[in-house]
């Protein structure tokens, strides 16, 4: 199932095979959404490492036990020729621009971390 012009379904669900949940599903569409806007302003495919997991999974690896991943609205990626850390502050960029919607931004050595969860507080920001 296409998602949008560059993403399909598969690539959102759960690593370990199981079925996603049909309310996590919008929350999918979304983020993916999210990630077309930068795949667009970047020109460059964006590979994604994890992004929906079932509670067993996250657990397995060890996510946050109120990960965004269970919901649908986080995604671990990496994009070739970017950094983690130069891919963190396009987001931002993206972000402060209104490009892209306020959310989770997380750097990692192997990966950026994004969601689409906002509070309407501090925008959560971290390097792992």
């Amino acid at each position: 199932m296409k998602l949008t012009k560059n993403f399909s379904l598969h690539e959102f669900d759960c690593n370990d095979g199981s079925k996603m949940p049909s309310d996590v599903l919008l929350n999918v569409v979304e983020l993916a959404g999210q990630l077309q806007i930068l795949r667009d302003f970047i020109g460059k495919p964006i590979a994604i490492n994890s992004a929906y997991r079932s509670p067993s999974y996250n657990k397995m690896v060890g996510g946050a036990k109120n990960s965004q991943h269970k919901l649908g609205k986080a995604a671990d990626i990496r994009v070739d020729g970017i950094s983690p850390r130069e891919l963190h502050g396009i987001i931002e960029e993206l972000i402060k621009d209104g490009r892209m919607k306020q959310g989770g931004l997380g750097s990692y050595n192997s990966f950026t971390h994004y969601d689409t969860y906002f509070d309407g507080k501090k925008a959560r920001r971290w390097n792992g």
